[in-house]
């Protein structure tokens, strides 16, 4: 330090702070008090509570049996399963599995395993209707199990399952998985009839034709002409009704009607035939196809056969053909089991609902007489001339 005279006296050196040592507390004790140690902060345990542990089964199962009536694939059902142990516990509830709509049961062909059949089985043995058609369209049509196929759609036609219905009546029709002798058009008339009760329009628009043509049925042109009509009006109204619009497919057909001048249920007004729907030159878009038909068309397409194509089955190649309509996907179970277009021959059908669909989407722009069909080439009518005639002339339009 500096003093007055200039002197300086050394500083004491003070100690380096100890930083290993503990550092002292400036706690003031009080007399008489213990002194208390450090201690560690307690660690709060939080309470965690799972929502989804509290909700009851039953209103987990309403949910999920709504998602399964709107289910628009499988996967939206199956990834439902896949999520934890307790949905897929009651995802596999007979009430869920017994609700999955069309959509639901769409297998793509390209993905038919053995864990999809068993997946259609399961929903088929709840009591799901459209698992029943559609599996039962796979065994029949792909699978050629014929008896497993044809029960499967008994079993949702019971349950007044329209497609099954059709299906069935096609079957009868053409006497499929059997000989010609097995053809039973009286059941095929009843079938296509029950159907089209529950609004099937393509078994309204072949009971039309069986009306017209006499087919299996007294010829009745005037009431087949009405139930064709009634058909295309159907047919207009599902449009107006999917069309995004807050209309049911009620009022759609009541207006259809009324605009048609068409007898409702109680009514007496005659109706005047409109050329504005599709069987008369109206560009209405396409039905929407069936996943059932939608998976038989893409399983013989992956094997190399078109609508329309010929299916060779064995070494000999049975030379069997497929329906010229695209949406169908239906093949024959023998030979000259469909009939063809007796303009043209160069198409066939399975039934005329499929044969008034493709002419007004292709075929129409498309038939014209074939040269062998004019001019009677022996070598290519040779094959032909086997045909039943009625395989080859009940097709005009």
């Amino acid at each position: 330090m500096h003093t007055r005279s200039g002197l300086r006296y050394p500083t004491p050196e003070r100690p380096l702070p100890d930083k290993t040592a503990p550092e002292k507390t400036t706690h003031k004790r009080v007399s008489g008090e213990v002194p208390l140690e450090p201690r560690k902060r307690a660690r709060v345990m939080k309470q965690s509570f799972d929502f989804f542990e509290g909700l009851p089964d039953d209103l987990i199962l309403v949910i999920l049996s709504k998602l399964s009536t709107s289910a628009n694939a499988p996967s939206d059902l199956i990834s439902i399963h896949l999520s934890c142990r307790r949905l897929n516990r009651l995802g596999m509830n007979p009430l869920v599995l017994s609700r999955l709509s069309a959509r639901g049961t769409g297998v793509r062909a390209k993905n038919w395993t053995e864990s999809a059949h068993r997946f259609l089985k399961r929903c088929a043995d709840a009591g799901s209707l459209e698992s029943c058609y559609t599996l039962g369209m796979i065994q029949f049509y792909c699978l050629e199990n014929r008896v497993s196929g044809v029960s499967l759609m008994a079993k949702a036609a019971m349950g007044l399952h329209g497609a099954a219905l059709y299906s069935l009546a096609v079957i009868q029709f053409n006497g499929s998985g059997g000989s010609k002798n097995d053809k039973d058009l009286r059941a095929g008339v009843a079938l296509c009839a029950r159907a089209a009760h529950h609004g099937h329009i393509d078994a309204l628009r072949e009971l039309g034709h069986c009306l017209q043509d006499g087919y299996g049925v007294r010829q009745n042109v005037a009431e087949g002409r009405r139930f064709l009509v009634q058909a295309n009006a159907f047919e207009l109204a599902v449009i107006l009704t999917n069309s995004g619009g807050t209309m049911n497919f009620k009022m759609a057909a009541a207006l259809v009607a009324s605009m048609m001048k068409l007898p409702l249920r109680n009514g007496k007004n005659g109706f005047s035939a409109c050329s504005l729907l599709s069987d008369y030159g109206c560009n209405v878009p396409l039905p929407e196809v069936h996943p059932a038909n939608q998976f038989l068309v893409e399983w013989f397409a992956e094997r190399g056969i078109l609508s329309g194509g010929t299916v060779s089955r064995g070494e000999g190649g049975d030379g069997l053909r497929m329906c010229s309509h695209g949406g169908c996907g239906r093949p024959e179970s023998r030979r000259h089991e469909f009939r063809r277009c007796s303009v043209c021959g160069a198409v066939n059908y399975c039934s005329r609902a499929c044969q008034a669909l493709h002419w007004k989407i292709a075929h129409k722009g498309e038939c014209a007489p074939m040269d062998r069909w004019l001019d009677g080439g022996a070598a290519a009518a040779a094959g032909d001339a086997q045909a039943p005639m009625e395989n080859r002339i009940g097709f005009a339009v």
